[in-house]
């Protein structure tokens, strides 16, 4: 008999639990056909989310749980759920009942195809404001033409991955971790399934625009050295202008002369310049942060408890 893995990471989620517990139960025992397991990622949370996890346990031996130190964020509690899952597939899915359990039927159906990775892709985002659906598209199409693979846009952290997935993805311990490019970086058969994404059952998100904002800058950076590449470019057409520039002031003041002018035009190309210098000191400050962190080749995580 195969076995799945449920992985749901958690982060002050008590208020869902309780709908999401008896939706899994609902599945797994309409499901006979696999052996199941949930595993639930507590990834420093301050509210109740731990205990009730424990008393989920207590009920039923099916729900395991990793109780992670501290939080380190949901792209490193996904590994952790990733190192300790013992399925034959594992399915990735929020506690916000925003991914809907009734869905995985569908998800296995189609990895018993021979597929190794079906990702759920959002059809209907609810109450999602129209700001952040645009920034949400240009960044999608941002990455896809800096980068060397294909990026999925509009598909979340909601898939079933075969177990050759799970042990690459395992391969994988980087500290600056986004996972949504890993997941299309490690390749294997691919095929989507649609569902409709509404809003979290109970509670309200931990994401702001700031940590959104910092997760698109993670998944620039880790994928593609363009903005480098930008910084390059307009050094050298700045450079051009300016050499131009140059040759323009020069003939200009021996066929014309030149009074003591030009105020204006120093002070603009100054801090334009100085702009420009700022800007690419930047970016490559964003890549050495990154390669800084790296090379302390710390744990990617901390688990304080682990039951199975």
């Amino acid at each position: 008999m195969k076995k799945v893995t449920i992985i749901v990471p958690c982060y002050n989620e008590s208020a869902s639990l309780p709908m999401l517990s008896a939706a899994l139960q609902q599945l797994m025992d309409s499901q006979t056909a696999y052996e199941w397991e949930v595993l639930f990622v507590n990834d420093g949370s301050h509210d109740l989310t731990l205990e009730m996890i424990k008393s989920l346990r207590e009920a039923d031996k099916r729900f395991c749980y990793i109780d992670l130190s501290r939080n380190f964020g949901k792209e490193n509690a996904m590994l952790a759920g990733l190192d300790y899952a013992t399925g034959d597939c594992a399915v990735i899915m929020d506690a916000d009942m925003q991914h809907p359990p009734t869905l995985v039927p569908t998800m296995l159906a189609k990895w018993e195809e021979g597929y190794d990775d079906v990702y759920a892709r959002r059809t209907f985002r609810e109450r999602e404001s129209w700001m952040r659906r645009t920034l949400t598209r240009v960044y999608y199409k941002l990455l896809q033409r800096t980068t060397r693979f294909d990026i999925l846009p509009n598909v979340g952290d909601f898939r079933l991955l075969d177990r050759k997935c799970v042990d690459a993805l395992k391969q994988l311990r980087e500290t600056q971790r986004y996972t949504k490019g890993l997941f299309c970086w490690i390749g294997f058969r691919k095929i989507e399934v649609e569902f409709e994404h509404h809003d979290r059952a109970a509670g309200k998100s931990t994401f702001s625009y700031s940590q959104l904002f910092n997760l698109a800058l993670d998944g620039i950076t880790s994928y593609t050295t363009a903005p480098l590449r930008i910084s390059t470019v307009m050094g050298i057409v700045i450079s051009i202008l300016a050499f131009f520039y140059m040759i323009f002031i020069v003939v200009k003041a021996l066929v014309i002369g030149e009074p003591v002018q030009g105020f204006p035009t120093l002070m603009t190309a100054i801090l334009l310049l100085g702009g420009l210098q700022l800007f690419s000191l930047g970016i490559i400050g964003e890549y050495l942060g990154r390669i800084f962190h790296e090379t302390k080749n710390r744990p990617v995580y901390i688990a304080r408890e682990v039951v199975l």
